[in-house]
């Protein structure tokens, strides 16, 4: 399949005409054809158009329709083989096991979503029958269902090529809501991009869509992104990056005349707990472990662990001489762009400048490439910084000592709002991890017991999302089934006559959906 540097604008492929963005192989530092124009305002606008005017028909396609579609995407994606593969390792460096797994991971994701399609109950059907003879006034017969907000904008991500990107759960859950979406790739794997948007674009035609459900734009800079935040027809936005490419989305569209929701995944440094009878018992095994998570990826995940918080002590010494060794001993890596590189270099800088370097790992042999780095600092002078809470993007950590419980709990009150909160704990440390518990809870969106943050399974379960920084809105999760929910709203029919009203909320309940009746859950 040849790639073209086009767009894909519902069904069809279209030149851009402003700066074009390039990928560039971060471990050769060589350029990769073609270039990729970017989009203009009017791109975008026809691009919205088309999504808007497919909405009304995409959002009521059966659930089995539906659920097939997504089906269909994941078939397309994974007959591109070796193709994808290749280009996503050669924009990315990421290796190929690492790329077939995200590939994997995207496609699972997919299906996962088809399967919550199908059981309908994202849809929550609620029903409080009339009762005419009720006094002192009757009750309306009132029927709920969740539908779609409309279409979405979607922004890949940097970090993962496939899973967080053009097909990525952001996308795979709107379009489980029954949102049609556009997808802005990001500049780092346009090749990459432009495979899995034509995978999307023949699941559309071979499942005889309207074409608008999905479009594809390219474009360097914000111009796109904001043209495509405030168009009046995006109703909401999904968004993994920078803080900063956050902030300035949610600001955009809360400018709007009608603001949008953006749930945007930004910032979180993952604070691990070390406590002291898991200490006692197993310092080096820790240290380990965290060595292995710390570097996994070149520390290019969101969940990467970047704070550990412990008493100072003997115990504690002993996991820092391991952790150093651990470092020491670890390669470079290659990291995704040459820009993640400099920023990941000007991080730990700045963090070299307010912290104790402990160690360092192997130096780099190539270009672009991530050494991982270990500091310590004591918790006064953790809460007296805020420039120590700053996320650097990459295998990098700092060590927090504290002088008692007291100093740990300030801590914990002091962070912001993260992705995760890992506790290693034995029997002893129940009391203490107790205590600290309501704090955690408060300030991250999943808690880890006695395992490493840089695994994030893909499950009804899961909740991939935190108090601010962490993402932008709390109350969501952007990976797990539970992630539709970020792009449904609820309406209420009311004393409507059975014909007029949809199939999940009919009398007969002809989709056989798990509804509440009259306050009972039906089995």
């Amino acid at each position: 399949m040849n790639l073209t540097g086009k767009m894909l604008i519902g069904g069809q492929a279209v030149a851009g005409s402003r700066k074009a963005i390039q990928a560039i192989d971060p471990a050769t530092g060589k350029l990769l054809e073609p270039a990729y124009p970017g989009g203009t305002g009017e791109q975008v606008e026809q691009a919205c158009a088309l999504a808007w005017a497919a909405f009304d028909r995409y959002r009521e396609t059966s659930l089995s329709v539906r659920a097939r579609f997504l089906e269909t995407i994941a078939d397309e994606i994974e007959a591109l083989g070796d193709e994808l593969v290749e280009r996503a390792m050669a924009e990315s460096g990421l290796p190929r096991a690492r790329i077939q797994g995200e590939r994997g991971r995207t496609c699972g994701q997919l299906r996962t979503f088809a399967r919550t399609v199908r059981a309908g109950e994202w849809l929550d059907v609620r029903v409080d029958s009339a009762q005419p003879e009720r006094q002192p006034l009757p009750r309306a017969d009132l029927r709920q269902r969740h539908v779609p907000l409309g279409p979405v904008a979607v922004f890949g991500a940097s970090n993962f090529p496939l899973a967080f990107s053009v097909a990525g759960g952001d996308t795979a859950s709107a379009l489980a809501a029954g949102c049609p979406v556009i997808v802005k790739a990001h500049g780092a794997h346009p090749g990459t991009s432009e495979l899995v948007g034509q995978a999307v674009a023949r699941a559309v035609a071979k499942c005889e869509l309207p074409e608008g459900v999905f479009s594809l734009l390219f474009g360097s800079g914000r111009e796109v992104g904001i043209a495509l935040v405030s168009d009046p027809r995006i109703k909401a936005v999904g968004f993994t990056g920078s803080r900063s490419g956050g902030i300035a989305l949610c600001q955009a569209a809360q400018a709007r005349p009608e603001p949008i929701p953006v749930y945007a995944e930004m910032s979180s440094i993952n604070p691990v707990f070390l406590f002291p009878a898991a200490l006692q018992a197993r310092a080096e095994a820790l240290a380990q472990g965290f060595v292995a998570s710390l570097t996994q990826g070149a520390g290019q995940f969101c969940t990467n662990p970047g704070l550990v918080i412990a008493l100072q002590g003997p115990e504690l010494d002993r996991f820092i001489a391991a952790a150093a060794d651990g470092v020491q001993r670890s390669s470079a890596q290659t990291m995704l762009t040459p820009g993640i590189f400099d920023a990941y270099q000007t991080g730990v800088g700045a963090l070299a400048g307010h912290a104790r370097p402990v160690a360092a790992g192997l130096s780099a042999e190539g270009p672009n490439q991530c050494q991982p780095r270990l500091f310590t600092t004591t918790a006064r002078d953790f809460l007296a910084n805020l420039a120590l809470q700053a996320e650097v993007f990459g295998a990098a950590s700092l060590i927090v000592q504290c002088a008692d419980g007291e100093e740990i709990r300030q801590v914990a009150e002091h962070l912001e709002g993260q992705l995760t909160a890992t506790l290693h704990l034995d029997d002893g440390d129940l009391h203490a991890a107790r205590t600290l518990l309501p704090t955690l809870e408060r300030k991250a969106g999943r808690l880890l017991v006695n395992g490493w943050p840089t695994g994030v399974e893909v499950c009804d379960a899961m909740v991939h999302g935190g108090p601010f920084p962490a993402t932008s809105d709390v109350r969501s999760t952007s990976v797990g089934t539970a992630a539709i929910q970020r792009f449904l709203r609820p309406v209420c029919y009311q004393d409507f006559p059975d014909s007029l009203l949809p199939a999940a909320l009919q009398h007969g309940n002809p989709l056989q959906l798990r509804r509440l009746l009259d306050g009972q859950r039906e089995a």
